[in-house]
């Protein structure tokens, strides 16, 4: 009789869930759920406009996310980052499973609207 034949009869031992191993999603992953749902609550831009981008820190599934954007101008700015950070937080808590008590939204440039520019004389 083979000594293995003993071992298929014992019954498994259930290990508890939270004893079974761990996820870890690099924080340049919850880098780009946060740059993608940024351009997704951005709308359409100026051609000239660079895609939005974002950094994280994450720290025991608590996500503190900074994003950069560009937008047209006029329009409203509080409005505007409001929706970034609404949907950040929503896209990247659904999506990754963290939490995000902060979405830090910096305007690094606004890009006046053509029409706009050329009734102020101005070329760029």
């Amino acid at each position: 009789m083979d000594a293995r034949a003993g071992e298929l009869e014992r019954p498994l031992a259930v290990v508890p869930p939270g004893e079974r191993g761990a996820t870890r999603i690099a924080d340049r992953v919850v880098a780009k759920v946060a740059s993608q749902a940024a351009r997704e609550a951005v709308g359409t831009l100026p051609p000239s406009a660079d895609a939005p981008s974002a950094s994280v820190v994450v720290h025991h599934d608590v996500a503190h996310v900074r994003v950069h954007i560009e937008l047209d101008y006029p329009c409203d700015i509080g409005d505007r980052c409001r929706r970034v950070r609404r949907q950040v937080a929503e896209r990247v808590g659904t999506l990754v499973g963290m939490e995000v008590p902060e979405v830090a939204v910096h305007v690094e440039r606004l890009h006046l609207a053509p029409a706009l520019g050329a009734a102020q004389g101005r070329t760029r």
